[in-house]
């Protein structure tokens, strides 16, 4: 052991030798799932091929498994119905190049739930990109199809463009969705703002994967003091990549343009008592029950800080009025713990796996 002396030297050689092994160990997993992937591209490529010329169906596969599961009897995935979906893989995506250098960024299984979930190249795609950024599971990858992310991701009104370096404009735009999707809530009517903040508060983990990857959580009603009186933040947030406060606030009602101008204030009291020198700005997140885009724009033509103004939802599937009828996530967990374990995953829920 090294001398009690030279202990911080120690710890900091031992950090730095367990982030190389760390960066080594996924560079050497990511390799392998491309090699993977390709393979399996190949394979699937060889099968359309010969289908084609020789005018083979669908048997052929299963006599090709067959086969080469007697071959190499120690590999996972060859099964008859891996091998479909290889085809499938290799008939979705022409180029073999394309597929090392794009598609390999998230696993086999990802990938069979794109191809059963998203017929459209360009948003499958988009998922692809949006997996391998925020490290999406499959679980969460299937969530965010199913909400329609690709409709939301940076479609709030703002004035990032104008108020932002060109830089940061781009990303901070993607980083809002609208509407951004709440239905882990169960509140009554006639909720209020405390409501809905103590509700997302409550479910912080939900709220944050909603909001998206990078934003860490700070506080709520966080105390600013300008001119000997005190303001309070809705919830205060800090994006990683961004680099930059994000302060969020809450409204239970339409958008109403003196909104931004509050929150206006509140950005500039944020830039001028939390904010870094080497903070981007600040930007705000105005949440709304509703929103009028053109009075939106309006409101934010000549407001010089970042402001974003998106609508929340609480439900996608059910009217407002029976939201509150319905029971609660404690109560829901509950019921179904008290109910016979083992119970068989639904299969539109995921992907089939590879046998």
């Amino acid at each position: 052991m090294p001398l009690s002396a030279d202990l911080p030297a120690f710890a900091t050689l031992l950090a730095h030798v367990k982030q190389a092994i760390r960066q080594t160990q996924l560079q050497a997993a990511r390799a392998a799932n491309g090699e993977l992937l390709v393979l399996y591209w190949r394979i699937g490529r060889l099968i359309l091929d010969q289908q084609a010329q020789q005018g083979w169906g669908a048997k052929v596969i299963d006599q090709l498994a067959a086969e080469l599961q007697r071959e190499f009897p120690a590999m996972q995935g060859l099964s008859a119905r891996n091998l479909k979906y290889m085809r499938r893989f290799a008939q979705a995506y022409a180029d073999e190049e394309f597929v090392q250098a794009s598609l390999a960024q998230i696993p086999w299984y990802h990938h069979l739930t794109l191809l059963e979930k998203v017929k459209d190249d360009a948003i499958r795609l988009l998922y692809v990109q949006a997996t391998a950024q925020h490290g999406w599971s499959r679980d969460m990858l299937v969530h965010q199809i199913e909400s329609g992310y690709h409709l939301r991701q940076g479609k709030a009104v703002t004035n990032f463009a104008r108020t932002l370096p060109p830089a940061d404009s781009e990303l901070a735009q993607q980083t809002l969705k609208d509407p951004y999707l709440f239905d882990f809530l169960t509140l009554a009517d006639n909720f209020k703002e405390r409501d809905l903040q103590r509700g997302l508060l409550e479910h912080i983990t939900k709220f944050l994967l909603e909001l998206g990857s990078g934003f860490a959580y700070v506080g709520q009603q966080v105390p600013l003091q300008v001119g000997g009186q005190d303001y309070y933040l809705d919830l205060l947030f800090y994006h990683l990549q961004l680099r930059a406060y994000v302060v969020v606030e809450l409204k239970t009602t339409e958008f109403k343009p003196e909104y931004t101008g509050k929150l206006n204030f509140y950005l500039a009291a944020v830039d001028d008592q939390r904010r870094h020198p080497q903070d981007a700005p600040t930007i705000g997140l105005l949440l709304c029950k509703s929103r009028n885009n053109i009075v939106a724009e309006y409101a934010l033509r000549d407001v010089h800080k970042p402001i974003g103004i998106a609508e929340y939802r609480l439900t996608e599937a059910l009217p407002e009025g029976l939201q509150a009828s319905l029971p609660s996530i404690a109560a829901l967990e509950h019921t179904l713990r008290s109910r016979t374990p083992d119970t068989p995953e639904s299969a539109a829920d995921s992907a089939p796996e590879p046998e």
